[in-house]
């Protein structure tokens, strides 16, 4: 075959017969001829040319294809197409064929994708030294792959056509609106991840239907994914997460059959997941995670047998787990967490033998852990947190021998700890805490050599704390904190060398501080507190020169603080509520980093430390109810971050130092029950930020600041039991936010401001025992939020104000020993049932209310009070009502009891004789077959029984006579043996005498 040969010339190509046609087409640009038998002319190419189907394949020719380049006048073929096909080498003429057909149109198709780029590039904003600079505007006469290889980020295919564009990490901000997605249908991969690309994907992505490769992932994309992507059906990779990607996922994806990765997480997808996506077989991974997708969780996921990785944690899915998902035999993690999946985990769970991962903590889950949890020889990490699993933890779970991670934190789990967990070689993070676990600690967690973290707190475990936790070499965080442990704390937790923090509080540990523990030196938290240790500090723990956080308070220590406490860094020192005595460490705050301390309610002596005085980082601390002493002006020092200060119920003396002031985030400064003197400096004022002042029992003299007013973020002042004199300063009623207000116990005086309206939230309020004067001001019944009112001991006067009736929060009310006057108004039967209520000594008159706050209130005092009430006098119209109350009762008796005494008397007169009469009518039997009572009802006979008591008293004869009265004589009748019985005779003046009389008589008769 004979070769030509083309040489390129700057505007021309040079041609021999020693190229291949690779070589040759290859070459652009204007021909010319070397070889001496072809001469140089200028020629017009035809519109197109057909080879013969023998010497290759048909190929149409570009009517113009040189138009691409520039201003120059394009050759044309007339003459050498006379030449040629004059020529008996018809090969060679099919060469050149080849050659202008296929060279133009590549270049054509290059240039016009270059341009189209650089018309998107203009719309981007791109930093300065992006690497996109290399994106030059193509000159007249460039090469037409001149981007495929200087361009960044452009890949061309062996057509020169652009076939994968990568511009990720490029800083590039913009949107897809200009991006020519017509003239780019070559793409196979584009990727702009890591950039801050906004707006929506445009629906014409589907015009790249040889994408196998999409990354759009970590931008700001924003709207929905469009329908259209369903279309790039030879996809296999789509990166759309960690943008700004809103509603639905569209059902469409499932026609993207090739698809092995879809990661659409950290996005704001919404909706339920489609069940189409079910129909993706090929898929290895599918990431759904972070969203606001709901619904259930389809079971057509179930058929993703390909699937090895499945996230959809962080939505708001809920339901059943399906049991479908037991399904896929080569997952490898599962992660369900942080949804509202609630019911029981299913046990087809068991059958993902590939399993590593499997996190379900986060949900709503119930029920027990499936035992065939125990199947999963492969898992690694076990997240089953923050649910409301029940039951208790299967011994099975001691077979997963590949286990690192186990949490089963904050659910309903009871029972013991399975012994069988010390089984867990690989174990390193075990956490079971916030459960309801009981029984002992088992030893056995003593062989999990290679635990980094042991979380146990807040559950029921009781018992000794295991010697063998002192195996644990690695541990390096052991919180048992809030349960029933007791005992001492054993001391081989002293070669936990590798740990950090140790959390023991919350529970009933007694006996000493192992001095072992300062053996530990990478320690920064050591918290025991809140148990019943007794004994000493440990001087040993001075050897913690890690330790911040020591939290001892809540004990019975004794003794004295080792003074070598002071010499550590702490950022937290903690010993309040024991009994410790002595002096606080000199050192104490010597490297400046300790935020807190307290150490109050012990019995600690002397000055507070040097040391606290140069404090900087101090935020809160407390001192209170101890024996401190030293003069208070100098004690401390300024604190710029100081937000809770309490050294009340101590020894302080001196006067209050204006550094207070200084302390711009102070908000909370209790100085009661000490021996502070002199005057309040009025730069207190300036404390804006001042929330809570407690200066109450002291000997603080002069009158209150008006600067105080500036203090608007006041809630709670207390500057009772002082010598405070002069008036509330009325630029009190700045105090907007007010809720407690303690001025008692003081010589102020004046009236109550009326400007008090304007604490519209106070619920204490305390002005007693001052020389208050003048009235109570009706602005009061605007403090709706009262509980607790008390203006007792002042000089009040006049009446109490009828707004008291709108105070209906109030629980007590003093105002006794004033001068108030006047009724006591009906308005307080309106108050709230069961207050307490002391309006005793003053000068109030009238009727006392008739309300039930009255039953028990102390009214004392008042000697124009009158009412039906304990030690009051009755009031006029009330004395009156009982007098006539008694007449009334007395009447009712003298006409009742005649009538009374009429009846009887008829009835013991008229009865016999119409019994008899009665008899008479009827047939009677002989005594002694009276089978009843001789009185009986059914067979008395009032004459036979008269005539036996004559016999039976011999006629009434002296000698059975047994008494005599007003109005006749008794007498002993033996009527039968065994019954005796009194008769009364009555005198012959019977019917004149008193009826009443006689009623008393036969009453004691019958007695």
């Amino acid at each position: 075959m004979s070769m030509m040969k083309i040489k390129i010339q700057e505007g021309a190509i040079v041609a021999d017969c020693s190229e291949t046609v690779e070589q040759l087409v290859s070459k652009t640009n204007v021909l010319e001829k070397l070889d001496p038998s072809c001469e140089r002319r200028n020629f017009t190419a035809p519109d197109s040319f057909t080879l013969n189907p023998l010497e290759g394949p048909t190929h149409p020719i570009p009517t113009d294809p040189f138009t691409q380049y520039g201003s120059q006048s394009p050759p044309t073929f007339e003459n050498m197409a006379k030449q040629i096909m004059s020529s008996s080498n018809f090969l060679l003429f099919s060469l050149l064929i080849i050659t202008f057909s296929l060279v133009p149109n590549i270049a054509s198709a290059t240039l016009e994708e270059g341009s189209a780029l650089l018309k998107w590039k203009a719309s981007l904003q791109i930093p300065n030294n992006s690497l996109l600079s290399s994106w030059l505007p193509l000159p007249m006469n460039s090469s037409a792959s001149f981007p495929c290889n200087s361009w960044f980020g452009v890949t061309c295919n062996p057509d020169g056509s652009i076939q994968k564009l990568n511009l990720t990490t490029s800083r590039l901000n913009g949107t897809l609106h200009r991006f020519s997605f017509s003239l780019l249908r070559n793409l196979t991969h584009f990727n702009l991840s890591v950039n801050n690309f906004f707006g929506p994907i445009p629906p014409e992505i589907r015009l790249l239907s040889k994408l196998v490769y999409l990354d759009f992932s970590q931008n700001k994309f924003s709207g929905a994914i469009p329908p259209e992507i369903g279309n790039l059906h030879q996809l296999t990779i789509l990166y759309l997460n960690s943008n700004n990607i809103s509603c639905s996922i569209p059902s469409s994806l499932h026609d993207l059959t090739s698809l092995e990765v879809l990661y659409l997480y950290e996005n704001q997808l919404s909706g339920p997941i489609p069940i189409e996506l079910g129909n993706l077989k090929s898929l290895t991974d599918l990431e759904l995670s972070d969203n606001q997708l709901s619904g259930p969780i389809p079971s057509s996921l179930g058929e993703l047998t390909s699937l090895e990785v499945l996230y959809l944690d962080g939505n708001q899915l809920s339901g059943l787990i399906p049991i479908e998902l037991g399904n896929l035999k080569s997952l490898t993690d599962l992660e369900l967490s942080d949804n509202q999946v609630s019911g029981s985990i299913p046990s087809s769970l068991g059958d993902l033998t590939s399993l590593n991962t499997l996190y379900l903590d986060g949900n709503q889950l119930s029920g027990l852990i499936p035992v065939q949890l125990g199947n999963l020889k492969s898992l690694t990490d076990l997240e089953l947190s923050d649910n409301q699993i029940s039951g208790s933890i299967p011994s099975s779970l001691g077979d997963l021998t590949s286990l690192n991670t186990l949490y089963m934190f904050q659910n309903q789990l009871s029972g013991p700890i399975p012994i069988e967990l010390g089984n867990l070689k690989s174990l390193t993070d075990l956490e079971l805490s916030n459960n309801q676990i009981s029984g002992s600690i088992p030893s056995s967690l003593g062989d999990l050599t290679s635990l980094n973290t042991l979380y146990l707190f807040e559950n029921q475990l009781s018992g000794p704390i295991p010697i063998e936790l002192g195996n644990l070499k690695f541990l390096t965080d052991l919180e048992l904190s809030d349960n029933q442990l007791n005992d001492s704390i054993p001391s081989s937790l002293g070669d936990l060398t590798s740990l950090d923090t140790l959390y023991l509080d919350g529970n009933q540990l007694s006996g000493l501080i192992p001095i072992e523990l300062g053996n530990l030196k990478f320690l920064t938290d050591l918290v025991l507190s809140d148990n019943l240790l007794s004994g000493s500090i440990p001087s040993s723990l001075a050897n913690l020169s890690n330790l911040q956080y020591l939290y001892l308070m809540d004990n019975k220590l004794s003794g004295l603080i080792p003074q070598g406490l002071g010499n550590l860094d702490l950022f937290e020192l903690q010993l309040a509520e024991n009994q410790l005595s002595g002096y606080l460490p000199e050192d104490l705050c010597h490297g400046g980093k300790l935020h807190i301390i307290t150490v109050s309610r012990n019995q600690l002596i002397g000055p507070i430390s040097r040391g606290l005085r140069n404090c900087p980082r101090l935020r809160r601390a407390r001192f209170e109810h101890n024996q401190f002493s030293g003069d208070i002006s100098n004690s401390f020092g300024i604190y710029p971050i100081l937000d809770f200060l309490d050294v009340s119920h101590n020894n302080f003396h001196g006067q209050l130092s204006q550094n207070w002031s200084k302390c711009k985030n102070l908000r909370t400064l209790v100085m009661a029950y000490n021996n502070i003197s002199g005057r309040i400096p009025p730069d207190f004022g300036n404390s804006m930020q001042l929330q809570r002042l407690d200066l109450s029992s002291n000997h603080l003299t002069g009158e209150i600041p008006k600067e105080f007013g500036n203090m608007k973020s006041m809630l709670n002042l207390s500057l009772a039991d002082n010598q405070l004199s002069g008036i509330i300063p009325p630029e009190l009623r700045f105090y907007e936010i007010l809720e407690v207000l303690d001025l008692s116990t003081n010589r102020l005086n004046g009236s109550i401001p009326k400007d008090i309206d304007q604490w519209t939230h106070i619920h204490y309020l305390n002005l007693s025992n001052n020389k208050l004067s003048e009235k109570i001001p009706s602005e009061i019944g605007k403090l709706v939020q009262l509980t607790e009112l008390d203006l007792s001991h002042n000089l009040l006067t006049e009446e109490i104000p009828s707004d008291i009736q709108r105070l209906q929060s109030l629980q007590k009310l003093d105002l006794s020993h004033n001068r108030l006057s006047g009724s006591i108004l009906d308005a307080f039967t309106s108050l709230p049932r069961g207050i307490d209520i002391d309006i005793s000594y003053n000068e109030l008159t009238g009727p006392i209310p008739s309300s039930a706050n009255f039953v028990n209130a102390s009214i004392q005092g008042n000697s124009g009070l009158c009412g039906n009430v304990t030690r009051v006098k009755l009031c006029p119209s009330e004395s009156l009502k009982k007098k006539n109350n008694s007449f009334h009762h007395s009447l009712i008796l003298a006409i009742m009891l005649p009538l009374i005494g009429a009846v009887l008397l008829a009835l013991f007169t008229y009865g016999p004789i119409a019994y008899r009469q009665q008899k008479k009518k009827s047939p009677q039997k002989p005594l002694d077959e009276e089978t009843g009572d001789y009185f009986s009802i059914t067979s008395f006979d009032g004459k036979v029984a008269y005539d036996d008591i004559v016999k039976a008293t011999n006629g009434f004869d002296e000698a059975y006579c047994i008494g005599t009265g007003g109005y006749g004589s008794v007498y002993k009748v033996e009527l039968q043996p065994n019954n005796v019985v009194a008769v009364k005779k009555l005198h012959s003046s019977f019917e004149n005498v008193d009826h009443n009389g006689f009623l008393n008589e036969s009453l004691g008769l019958e007695s």
